[in-house]
């Protein structure tokens, strides 16, 4: 599709631009597209953090002391922790997601995801933090301090550069884009599922997404709950992980290990459903047991919430919930037996071909089952206090994290025609198999021989050279597979044998129904199970069934159609609703797909995370640079905050399907689920601060703690707040009943009222910190500041959160008045609802730091 002739604004250009031009792939919302994106971008990071890892490798060639060799004990410190997160970070989860955008709606029979324009804000947050990521070693030095990020190593008296706060902020910002992503694919696929498409029958790689996304919704929330309180100690001075705080390093690693390990499985799961994938393709056979191994996959991701504590045994928790983690590890591992075994016993009941993604699905089955095996050993706290810290552990992480890419490198293949219309090679294909899974084999089966390597380090005994040599071999072997595959993939996008819609013969999911690649809006109508078998639909049917028989009835029996945000109806700048299909809201007879604003919003963060990387202990660093940071930190706010406006007021149709399988959310519309979901995470950040608090109150001592607190914090401030709140729970009520009944004065002045309230609240807030910040006593003779102690870190940090919601709610209500005085919400109040579902949680979180941070 061209671009149109009036490029006045690309707010009136909704429709995307040839594929072959530059700026399709900055404005594009397509989630083909976005797939593409991430998959090409996470093949960079790849590289980068295979080059790292290679250096590491030619280090270890021979033991050496400090200063010997290639890399420096500080550069080897930077590669070592550099190579952990770009591979666990930037491109496992982002590798797997690139198939999940380009697969997952192709396979439920959706037009595109849930909310198009969040899709591509989650793909460009994402590739701006890997900038900023690479931006920290132009900094004085990168992280050092390990890919676990330890407490108190992390902090600024052992880590004071610049990079390495650049580093927590590019993780904070990789945090974001996950979350958003997590969002839309929830709704997606829980809203917009093909019709008689039930959860049970759904393919088993859209499975293991959903369930992916549902572990990623907690489980980041916890990581960017310690990332944010990491970032605070080293950007304003805060002793959440200082030496000197009572249970900080323990601290760290609950926080840290709740996210870790469901990582594990957050990586591993879209591999599982590739690998489930391709082994019904190749073998000719349904996966025996589906069911019991979906019901297996939901077990683990439940049970993977449960275990953390296993990463935990060398320290200091009781020997009595050291054991119930070890049960809990080894109950976490039954499930996984049942679904080795389905998928070994369909290759048993099955005919193979063993084509490329076969025999790398196969190689990943066989890895993981190797990792699964040394792992066992790690699950018991006897043999664990004798692995931890070694190359034991290294190697058995490899075994199953890149066990996971094995698969994923196999899902490349498989879908690879699907994607370009054409063929790879089949014999490069299979001898970049024979040389990755040889050279992966020579790189970290040694490790298991030398385990009694210290991790982290390049000196160790010299009779194990032999095994570290012969692992270099083979890490050189594994990375120029990776030639191979570059060269084969690039040469057969190109040159290769132009394919058929289906090119796999046993291929039965509904991707395989459409062309190769498939056209923009997927489907040649739309997709219906109800008989049992795929059919498509054309608008007419869909009208008059949606309807009940009646095609003029249609858009009064869709539920509206009142979305003001991607999916649902579109809303015009002046607020008025225009009336949706029941199939989808349409925009010159195309669905739209284009935008701007994802990318500059994503660039503005970038701008301001870059900008506060300059700030260490509340104030910028000295000199020039100093200014070039503020310059950063002002130009990327601004940016930010007027491209969120400029993206809220884009007329942009997203796609709304009423005739759907919708179970157990039909009666939520998409906004507003959107809204609930990222709500739950922001309960699980939240509740990760609270408890940090609890957790380090405890280890203090509870009723001790008074004494760190001066007698100027008195409850009355708390208790202010708390009234100007719940009065503005009330006021977002009437201005949502008043936009119901089409009231627009009223509806203006309770929304102003609840911006005055929660300007009170602010000012309250200021005026009390301000009070605290300048209390002078014997005790405190330099007044109660962010660093004077642990009881005052955590208030002003927990309570600044709380705050920083406020703020933007704050922001959201001006908005929202601006345009209710120009009839927006005029008999639609939906999005007032929405707002006021966000506003309610944070007057709720205030009813519980209240009495904690106030009373207790």
């Amino acid at each position: 599709m061209s671009a149109p002739d009036d490029r006045a604004s690309v707010l009136a250009t909704p429709h995307l631009p040839d594929s072959k031009t530059l700026k399709r792939w900055f404005v594009t919302t397509n989630h083909k597209d976005i797939g593409l994106l991430y998959i090409g971008t996470s093949l960079f990071f790849l590289v980068f953090g295979g080059v790292l890892a290679l250096l590491m490798r030619t280090q270890l060639w021979v033991s050496r002391a400090p200063g010997e060799g290639l890399l420096g004990p500080v550069a080897y410190n930077q590669a070592v922790s550099a190579h952990g997160l770009l591979m666990v970070f930037w491109f496992l989860s982002p590798f797997a997601f690139g198939f999940a955008n380009y697969i997952v709606p192709l396979q439920i029979g959706a037009k595109d995801l849930a909310f198009p324009r969040l899709n591509a804000l989650s793909y460009w947050l994402y590739l701006f933090s890997g900038v900023l990521f690479g931006v920290s070693f132009f900094q004085g030095a990168s992280f050092s301090g390990g890919w676990t990020m330890y407490a108190p190593l992390s902090v600024p008296t052992f880590l004071p550069s610049v990079g390495a706060t650049t580093t927590v902020l590019a993780m904070v910002l990789f945090t974001a884009s996950v979350t958003v992503g997590s969002v839309n694919f929830i709704t997606t696929i829980h809203r917009m599922r093909a019709k008689g498409l039930s959860l049970w029958n759904m393919p088993l790689f859209s499975w293991t997404i959903l369930l992916t996304v549902w572990m990623m919704l907690f489980a980041f929330a916890a990581l960017l709950a310690a990332l944010l309180i990491l970032s605070s100690d080293r950007i304003l001075g805060t002793t959440y992980f200082a030496q000197t705080s009572p249970g900080g390093s323990l601290l760290w690693t609950h926080l840290f290990w709740f996210f870790g390990h469901p990582e594990v499985y957050i990586v591993f799961f879209p591999a599982l459903g590739i690998m489930a994938e391709t082994f019904q393709t190749f073998t000719g056979r349904r996966i025996v047991g589906r069911k019991w191994f979906i019901a297996a996959m939901v077990l683990v991701a439940l049970q993977s919430f449960f275990v953390w504590m296993h990463h935990m045994f060398l320290t200091s928790i009781s020997l009595n919930a050291k054991t119930v983690f070890m049960a809990t590890t080894i109950g976490i591992s039954l499930p996984f037996d049942l679904m080795v075994f389905a998928l070994i016993y369909t290759m048993k009941k099955g005919d193979i071909r063993f084509k490329t993604p076969f025999l790398f699905n196969f190689g990943a089955l066989v890895l993981f089952i190797l990792g699964g095996i040394t792992g066992v050993f790690l699950g018991a706290v006897v043999l664990d206090y004798e692995f931890r810290g070694t190359y034991w552990v290294v190697a058995h992480f490899h075994y199953v994290m890149v066990g996971g890419v094995t698969a994923l490198v196999g899902g490349l293949y498989y879908w690879f025609p699907k994607l370009t219309g054409r063929m790879y090679d089949e014999f490069l294909g299979k001898v970049h198999f024979a040389m990755y899974f040889v050279g992966f084999n020579l790189l970290y089966f040694p490790m298991f021989v030398a385990w009694e390597t210290p991790r982290r380090v390049f000196a160790y005994q010299t009779e194990l050279e032999p095994w570290h040599q012969l692992a270099t071999v083979g890490g050189f072997l594994l990375g120029s597979s990776f030639l191979v595959m570059f060269y084969n993939l690039y040469r057969s996008a190109w040159a290769g044998e132009e394919v058929s819609d289906r090119p796999w013969e046993y291929a039965s999911t509904a991707e395989w129904a459409v062309p190769s690649p498939p056209p923009l809006e997927n489907f040649p109508g739309y997709p219906d199970y109800t008989s049992g078998e795929l059919e498509f639909r054309d608008e007419e049917e869909v009208r008059a069934a949606t309807a009940g028989g009646d095609p003029h009835g249609a858009a009064a029996a869709a539920d509206g159609g009142t979305t003001a945000s991607d999916g649902g109806a579109v809303v015009t700048r002046e607020g008025a609703t225009r009336p949706a299909t029941p199939v989808e809201t349409e925009h010159g007879g195309h669905v739209s797909h284009a935008s701007v604003w994802p990318v500059i919003v994503s660039a503005g963060a970038f701008l301001t995370l870059l900008g506060a990387s300059g700030i260490s202990e509340g104030s910028f660093v000295d000199g020039m640079a100093g200014d070039v940071y503020l310059g950063f930190l002002v130009a990327g706010g601004v940016v930010t905050l007027g491209s969120l406006v400029a993206m809220t007021m884009e007329p942009f149709d997203g796609p709304v399907v009423e005739w759907a399988a919708q179970w157990p959310f039909g009666d939520v519309e998409n906004t507003k689920m959107g809204m609930w979901v990222f709500l739950a995470s922001d309960v699980v950040l939240f509740g990760a601060f609270i408890g940090a608090y609890a957790f380090v109150r405890v280890a203090y001592g509870w009723e001790s703690w008074h004494h760190m607190i001066p007698a100027a914090h008195v409850p009355l401030p708390g208790l202010i707040n708390t009234y100007l709140l719940l009065t503005s729970s009330f006021t977002v009520v009437i201005a949502m009943v008043a936009a119901q009944r089409g009231k627009r004065l009223w509806t203006v002045g309770s929304l102003a009222a609840t911006f005055l309230l929660g300007v009170g609240f602010l000012i309250n807030k200021a005026l009390e910190w301000s009070h605290l910040f300048h209390v002078h006593s014997e005790a405190f003779p330099d007044g109660w500041g962010l660093s004077t102690n642990i009881a005052s870190s955590t208030f002003y940090l927990t309570t600044g959160l709380h705050g920083a919601h406020v703020a933007v709610g704050l922001l959201i209500t001006l908005y929202m008045i601006v345009r209710a005085a120009r009839g927006a919400y005029a008999g639609n109040e939906e999005p007032i609802e929405y707002f006021g579902l966000y506003w309610h949680f944070v007057d709720v979180v205030w009813l519980f730091l209240f009495p904690l941070f106030y009373i207790v």
